[in-house]
């Protein structure tokens, strides 16, 4: 029953955490044709477990690192920026190229910073045992294989998701900001207050991408 209910845990803590991985995956891959879209998540979702295992051997190491979580979130508020800005000229009519190797980078670098909790969820739900951080680790990339795809889909039908996603991506990047412990040394903001600056980042990250080409090309 033990084994039984750290196996739920760990398929809770995939679901949970790797949606926004997911997201990722799909707004950086869906402009690609199918085949090379299929091709980009296959290999961006094969790299990204390859990254999680690595992450899974330092992970102590990682957490000791002060000022990581502060880059990681200022680097996920630029991505979720820089794929609205992207989405928002390509809705325009303005030809913006996109490329496999171009969509790789995205999904790679995106989920290096945001796996960190959810191989720290693994690895404390699997409490030592070998086989159920395996089970967990492949679990997570038939998540972000399938989910990935999914949103990709999603996205060329329905395009307003574009605004969801980043959403997501850059309010993750937000949240990751205030819990860094250089940040917290001067900013401490916690509950309704924490909650309100994120909504604010993110807001002003999705305006600022809506608006930015506008007054680039003035």
């Amino acid at each position: 029953m033990q084994f039984l209910s750290q196996i739920f845990r760990i398929i809770l803590i995939d679901l949970a955490l790797s949606g926004d991985n997911a997201i990722v995956i799909g707004m950086a891959a869906h402009r690609l044709p199918p085949r090379e879209r299929r091709i980009a998540i296959v290999v961006g979702g094969t790299a990204a477990i390859v990254l999680r295992i690595a992450l899974t051997a330092v992970a102590a190491l990682l957490l000791r690192l002060q000022g990581l979580h502060l880059v990681g979130g200022l680097l996920l508020i630029w991505i979720g920026f820089r794929l609205l800005e992207v989405e928002e000229e390509t809705h325009e009519g303005i030809k913006v190229a996109a490329t496999m190797s171009g969509a790789i980078a995205t999904i790679l670098v995106a989920d290096f910073i945001m796996s960190l909790d959810n191989v720290l969820g693994v690895a404390g739900a699997s409490e030592g045992d070998m086989r159920l951080l395996l089970f967990g680790l492949a679990f997570s990339m038939v998540i972000l294989m399938f989910m990935g795809n999914l949103v990709a889909e999603l996205m060329n039908k329905l395009w307003w998701l574009a605004y969801v996603g980043s959403g997501v991506i850059a309010w993750t990047g937000a949240a990751m900001i205030f819990e860094d412990a250089v940040v917290r040394r001067y900013v401490v903001v916690e509950g309704l207050v924490l909650h309100a600056v994120v909504i604010g980042i993110t807001a002003a990250t999705l305006l600022a991408a809506h608006r930015w080409h506008r007054t680039t090309d003035r």
